[in-house]
């Protein structure tokens, strides 16, 4: 199939021609000829498949079956996203789409003045993109209406459920016209998200592009047993492999991104981090000169994990196990997307034993062990018996460094913010804080404190 034969407007074949694509990703093949229908949506795919333009597009399409008013207008498409990195690309994939159309995206969310989001929204706008906590902010200072939504969008359902977002999606919704078409995308579809969609969706159509939850066939995962306190120095180490040009390399704690970037940038690596104790401002800029390829090295908590959307990441290093597993196949899905490969890379600590086994339960099988890597953990198990040593195919680095180095600059003490850790540079931007404005701090859900028991567009 080829997009012509989606039978969309042709504005937005010559913006998708324009982008590059030819041919839809499964979940648009499925999900654009229902959407275009006016029914309901329930979408499960796993990131990196192409999701925002599965509904981007055939909405752009709806809005221009009728004629686009030339005075100001209230949104008729509001798409609620849980963090600003997403409703900031959630937007720019509106307004590339129908950049040949007189329609009009604005996006709005906390961290920044309000001052030039009320301009946008005294202009008018057609769709509206969104995070909850200044969503609601400006509709209770009735600065925004929602009467003429016409389509409701919540995209990235399940971690808005896992970010406590619950109660302001309910009181969105009580805001919205009964009669308007609801999309849901998600890449799970746990009981608490069929809930959620219950309560929402009238009559939807399901839609999956690939099991839930599950890792991507395109990424080459690889997993490094190594001592909390060498996992920078393993780091540098795979940094010298030119191969690595675009590294998204996660941490579990702001403190622990930040002291690897300074670790980078004091050996010449170019390097930028990107959490919740950065401004909106900078956390801008940072993805700019990551995009652009003016940063090396990203360095990033969680709240990246799903935010960024950038194609050609060649590597993802997993420096901090997440203590949830399905984080885990998230934060790989940074890398491998539209089609291409990827490689993943996850150190993992002796504390760290338990963690791993989660996820491994979770994916359904074993992360392949590197060979030959040095700053090896001397207590590294034994490969499993059931899984085949996976050769190193990247990174390939001459001149092994050999013997103990001194004392990482990775965290206090070589643990950046360990399990326990109640020190404010080192809480998890998953952790509660008091209130510093909206939509990220919202209702998070505390980081469990001890490894749990064995129980997951383009």
């Amino acid at each position: 199939m080829h997009f012509q034969d989606l039978k969309l407007h042709a504005a937005l074949l010559d913006a998708v021609r324009a982008e590059g694509y030819e041919t839809p990703t499964p979940i648009q093949e499925q999900a654009i000829p229902l959407v275009l229908t006016g029914k309901d949506l329930m979408g499960c795919a796993k990131t990196g498949t192409g999701k925002t333009a599965a509904f981007a597009l055939p909405i752009l399409d709806t809005l221009l079956r009728v004629p686009v008013p030339t005075g100001r207008r209230n949104p008729r498409v509001l798409v609620l996203t849980p963090t600003r990195e997403l409703a900031a690309q959630v937007a720019d994939n509106f307004a590339r789409y129908g950049g040949r159309t007189r329609l009009r995206t604005t996006v709005i969310f906390g961290g920044v003045s309000q001052h030039a989001q009320e301009i946008a929204i005294r202009g008018g706008c057609d769709i509206l993109v969104a995070t909850p906590g200044r969503l609601l902010d400006l509709c209770g200072q009735r600065l925004l209406s929602l009467a003429s939504i016409e389509i409701f969008v919540l995209d990235e359902a399940d971690r808005m459920l896992d970010m406590g977002f619950i109660n302001d999606i309910r009181k969105v919704v009580a805001m919205l016209p009964p009669a308007r078409q609801n999309l849901m995308f998600s890449a799970t579809f746990a009981d608490e998200i069929k809930t959620l969609a219950g309560s929402i969706l009238k009559a939807p159509e399901f839609v999956a592009a690939d099991p839930p939850a599950t890792t991507v066939e395109l990424i080459t995962q690889q997993l490094c047993f190594v001592e909390r306190a060498q996992k920078i120095d393993l780091l540098l180490h795979f940094l010298k492999d030119p191969d690595m040009r675009r590294v998204l390399a996660f941490t579990r704690t702001k403190h622990g991104a930040d002291k690897v970037v300074r670790q980078l940038q004091r050996v010449g690596i170019k390097a930028l981090a990107i959490h919740g104790n950065k401004s909106q401002n900078a956390r801008t800029h940072a993805m700019d000169e990551f995009r652009k390829g003016g940063t090396r090295v990203m360095v990033a908590t969680d709240i990246a994990a799903r935010g960024i959307d950038i194609d050609d990441i060649t590597h993802v290093v997993i420096m901090d196990l997440p203590n949830e597993p399905d984080i885990f196949v998230h934060r790989i899905g940074r890398t491998g997307r539209a089609g291409e490969a990827g490689i993943a890379i996850a150190f993992c600590a002796e504390d760290e034993r338990p963690l791993l086994a989660d996820i491994e339960r979770l994916i359904g099988k074993h992360v392949p062990r590197m060979e030959d890597y040095p700053y090896v953990s001397p207590i590294a198990p034994p490969a499993p018996t059931n899984l085949t040593p996976h050769k190193r195919t990247s990174p390939s680095v001459a001149n092994k460094p050999s013997g103990r180095p001194g004392n990482s600059p990775y965290g206090h003490q070589g643990r950046p913010g360990g399990p326990g850790r109640a020190d404010n540079h080192s809480r998890s931007d998953n952790a509660p804080r008091r209130s510093q404005g909206h939509d990220q701090n919202r209702g998070k859900r505390p980081p469990q404190n001890a490894p749990r028991p064995a129980n997951s567009g383009r």
